[in-house]
């Protein structure tokens, strides 16, 4: 999630969803598309997110961004994560709620930080033909 005076074609979620309730919160423009992590009960979440017109995409999924793949997954799942190394320009991750940018396999490995469970809570825009990343600190109190 962004903050919500942010301006954003489609926000990514990366999975620790952990409640209904936070999808909830996702609802509405732009349109939302999910994966969920170790933390998250996949199927009753799955089939909530999905009557809410979320979309899901677990445990894999594609965006384009100016033209260019962007793929995302949680990043607990081995075979999911490394499908995309050298296939795509970048690949967004969560698990460790760390805040990091690699270069995996000719593939760059962003995870956009966490909103919870996280000393600093941050998210992340990618914008523009190169993919550019902005990390952006969220306020504690921002959070629903």
């Amino acid at each position: 999630s962004a903050p919500r005076d942010l301006q954003v074609d489609a926000i990514v979620h990366l999975g620790d969803v952990g409640t209904p309730a936070v999808l909830e919160e996702l609802v509405g423009d732009p349109p939302v598309h999910v994966v969920f992590g170790n933390c998250d009960d996949e199927r009753d979440l799955a089939t909530h997110a999905r009557c809410m017109g979320l979309t899901v995409h677990h445990p894999l999924g594609r965006l384009e961004v100016a033209g260019r793949g962007v793929a995302f997954t949680h990043g607990h799942l081995r075979e999911a994560f490394e499908a995309t190394l050298g296939r795509e320009p970048m690949l967004l991750t969560g698990h460790t709620h760390r805040v990091a940018a690699d270069r995996l396999q000719g593939t760059r490995v962003v995870n956009p930080g966490a909103l919870f469970r996280a000393s600093r809570y941050t998210c992340a825009v990618v914008e523009g033909p190169d993919l550019r990343v902005s990390w952006i600190d969220v306020g504690r109190d921002e959070i629903a």
